[in-house]
């Protein structure tokens, strides 16, 4: 899977010029305390800019500037002391990122009789969050408030350390993914396919909401490409096709085929011509349908792709059928979450076992398989045109999240998700990824309330709990985000 995205952070600690001369120390204290939080930012792999203690309108108003020339994705306010508004708001304003303000006391409890004026104003971080917020909420400034220990403590205590730096860390991550979203640049290839209403999809939507470029390809795009391709470089895929799949002798399925060496051979021309495409075109995912017509060029070679869309998957470059472009989104964030995020469908409910069946005919996250994955030869693909080599398996077994992204009717991106488990048990041999999934709520209610959000009928598949990281990525976007639960 790709590696973690990195966020730019901006931070700037906050205190009030008027305290040092008074309290001998206090700055100096301060700064060490702002340092630590520079260390734990570093660590969960930011790159950190920063601005240091400002404690001046005017020194407020060069964090401001510092942070829109380095262009930071994420400012972090660390509140040490009491500091007026006024000496907060200009280190936010000039870059307009979302803001995320550290209410984080250096201990769990003051030692109360004993306790002078120096040493409460070296613990008082919560004195200005609600005055800061108010200007922050009155100048539309998106922040978010994380309150907590700064230092790790023992026993009652512990959790709000924990907790706190837990919710750091997904601030950070969601970020990083915000960051790669503005710069994304998503391939779509050919068209959606005909009919389906909810994947139709406005590419300006897109540039404006997530600030990703949408490149436009044509069949022509890949053709030349394929053709460009070399024996030695189909030599070195199909070495590539068997080291990660096991090959299907024909199942019980009466379009289930041998995989023949002809067959193996144009899927793996297919994916050199995908690996070029997406070289090339620099791309970030790709999300392809195309028709064809009688056993015509585009329909051969959109019949050819699903194995060298399943291994750009894989290899985090997320290929998302059917054109659904929104779906290849959501399959991003959930690589980028490195938890996969697989093309995936709703196929059945069990109601003897309460799961839900999931999975699709087209690529799969092969890295996030459970087991080797199969390939399996296709005398036609179900619904479409063209026959040829798909790609069967289950996800890992364990806890799942299914992220979709879908559209509301004023025009508004959407993320809804769900967390659950993949449970084993036998799974269909029909060339389609399955799974089968168990969530909080039986499969009929599930249902209900999925639907009731108006989702487009794929979403993204992926390993792992991560609703909380996906709900910030959510504010820090200005998208709607609902999470199906057992609530």
């Amino acid at each position: 899977m790709a590696r973690k995205p990195q966020a730019k952070v901006g931070i700037f600690g906050i205190g009030l010029a008027a305290y040092w001369p008074q309290f001998e120390g206090l700055r100096e204290r301060l700064e060490g305390y702002q340092a630590g939080v520079e260390r734990r930012l570093r660590g969960m792999g930011a790159e950190v800019v920063s601005a240091g203690l400002v404690d001046s309108a005017p020194a407020a108003q060069r964090a401001g500037d510092l942070f829109a020339r380095e262009n930071v994705d994420l400012i972090v306010c660390y509140v040490g002391t009491y500091a007026t508004s006024s000496q907060v708001l200009p280190a936010v304003q000039r870059r307009r990122a979302p803001v995320l303000v550290l209410n984080l006391q250096p201990a769990p409890a003051l030692d109360y009789p004993n306790t002078d004026t120096g040493e409460w104003l070296a613990h008082c971080s919560a004195c200005c969050v609600p005055e800061i917020s108010n200007a922050f909420s009155r100048s539309r400034i998106q922040f978010n408030v994380v309150s907590g220990l700064l230092n790790p403590a023992e026993g009652h205590a512990a959790r709000y350390f924990d907790r706190a730096w837990d919710e750091i860390a997904d601030w950070v991550t969601a970020a990083g993914i915000l960051a790669e979203l503005s710069r994304a640049r998503i391939g779509f290839l050919g068209h959606t396919y005909p009919g389906m209403l909810d994947m139709y999809s406005d590419f300006t939507m897109h540039h404006g909401q997530l600030g990703a470029h949408v490149e436009v390809l044509e069949m022509d795009d890949l053709h030349a490409r394929v053709e460009q391709v070399t024996d030695a470089e189909i030599e070195a895929k199909i070495g590539e096709i068997r080291a990660v799949f096991d090959i299907a002798q024909p199942g019980r399925d009466r379009i289930s085929q041998p995989v023949t060496e002809e067959a193996l051979r144009w899927a793996a021309k297919v994916a050199c011509g995908l690996d070029r495409l997406v070289a090339d075109f620099s791309l970030d995912g790709l999300a392809y349908y195309y028709r064809g017509l009688n056993g015509n060029a585009n329909e051969e070679l959109g019949a050819g792709v699903i194995v060298g869309n399943s291994l750009l998957t894989g290899r985090g470059v997320p290929a998302s059928g059917e054109g659904d472009l929104k779906n290849c989104i959501a399959m991003l964030i959930m690589d980028r979450l490195g938890a996969g995020g697989s093309y995936t469908e709703f196929y059945a409910m069990d109601f003897n076992e309460d799961f839900i069946l999931m999975g699709h005919d087209g690529p799969g996250h092969v890295a996030i398989a459970e087991g080797k994955p199969v390939l399996r030869g296709l005398g036609l693909y179900h619904g479409k045109r063209g026959f040829g080599v798909s790609v069967e398996f289950n996800v890992r077994n364990g806890p799942i999240t299914i992220l979709a992204m879908t559209q509301t009717g004023d025009g508004r991106l959407k993320l809804l998700a769900a967390e659950g488990e993949c449970i084993p048990g036998p799974r269909m041999e029909i060339g389609n990824t399955n799974s089968r999934l168990k969530f909080g709520l039986d499969p009929a209610e599930f249902m209900n309330r999925w639907s009731e959000q108006g989702p487009t009928h794929h979403c993204a598949l992926g390993v792992g709990h991560h609703i909380r990281t996906i709900r910030k990525l959510a504010r820090l976007l200005g998208l709607e985000f609902v999470e199906i639960g057992d609530e």
